[in-house]
């Protein structure tokens, strides 16, 4: 019998769980940054074996939240418990574990399913160095398996997959054979916009920064697909940086966005971008709302 379920990738804040989706999709479905906090909302990925089928949950890094945005996006990770048959808990070996990495690992305590502890970025890091970290590790949880992996050359991956598939229960699979992502056009292009806003601005900006598709034309999209997107920032003064001196910036980020956007789309793209002073937008439920972010859902006493 194959095997088909759901797995919730969680961790903290740049563990390289995208990195992980994105190397076991096979293509890039949720953007990378070495920002924290750049996975903003619940992207599920398909991975269609020959017997089975991995159906991922990749989640926002888990963080203390301090805006009506970050607590959204603590419970999307959180409430992927409780509707997946597996956690992958991905944790970044090749830095030193602490407190924060302990306390992801907690909010598993009363998880009844299978915990795969995935230690990523072990490119980094020499063998010998790689035990203690899985001996520490071994004391959060009794995690079902132990899988070092690098997400970023492959390494481990295909085993963390024949792992993850023998803890699915075993059922036909749940997704056509051709479904990659339940990421619409429009968010997906949004995202990439974003991906580039974080890539070329100063390191305190990308927090308070949000993208918008305004208007998706793709009336000749054979041709031509036309996008025009909105990129908020909190205070006027955050404005000139995004645009840069005589357009710069905002040219710089337009130019590789569009590249990335036409090699997805696999037609020419134009992109056009403006920048938008939206006050407090992170504790702005209805901006919230435009922008995809989940909904907090109601708490139930009853975990799986």
């Amino acid at each position: 019998m194959p095997r088909s379920g759901l797995i919730s990738l969680v961790g903290r804040p740049n563990a390289g769980k995208s990195t992980l989706l994105n190397r076991i999709v096979g293509t890039k479905i949720a953007i990378v940054s070495d920002k924290p906090q750049t996975t903003r909302t619940r992207i599920l990925a398909v991975k269609h074996h020959a017997d089975g089928q991995l159906v991922f949950v990749d989640t926002p890094g888990i963080h203390r939240p301090l805006h009506r945005l970050n607590v959204r996006m603590v419970d999307a990770a959180l409430e992927t418990f409780r509707e997946v048959d597996a956690v992958a808990l991905v944790v970044d070996a090749s830095s030193a574990f602490g407190r924060g990495d302990e306390y992801v690992s907690g909010l598993l305590d009363k998880v009844r399913i299978p915990v795969v502890l995935v230690l990523n970025k072990i490119d980094l890091i020499s063998k010998p160095q790689l035990l203690p970290a899985i001996e520490r590790a071994q004391q959060w949880h009794d995690f079902a398996a132990i899988v070092p992996v690098s997400a970023l050359t492959g390494d481990g991956v295909d085993r963390l997959e024949t792992v993850l598939l023998e803890q699915m229960p075993e059922g036909p699979p749940i997704y056509d054979e051709d479904y990659l992502t339940d990421q619409s056009e429009r968010a997906l292009a949004a995202e990439m916009v974003r991906e580039k806003v974080l890539a070329h601005t100063r390191a305190e900006l990308p927090f308070s920064t949000a993208v918008a598709v305004d208007q998706f034309d793709e009336s000749d999209r054979e041709k031509l697909l036309r996008l025009y997107c909105t990129i908020f920032v909190e205070q006027e003064s955050q404005k000139p940086i995004v645009i840069g001196r005589g357009g710069e910036m905002i040219k710089r980020i337009g130019t590789d966005a569009r590249h990335d956007l036409e090699r997805f789309f696999e037609t020419k793209v134009f992109l056009d971008l403006r920048v938008k002073v939206n006050p407090d937008w992170r504790n702005n439920e209805r901006t919230l709302d435009q922008l995809g972010v989940p909904k907090s859902r109601p708490k139930s006493k009853k975990t799986r």
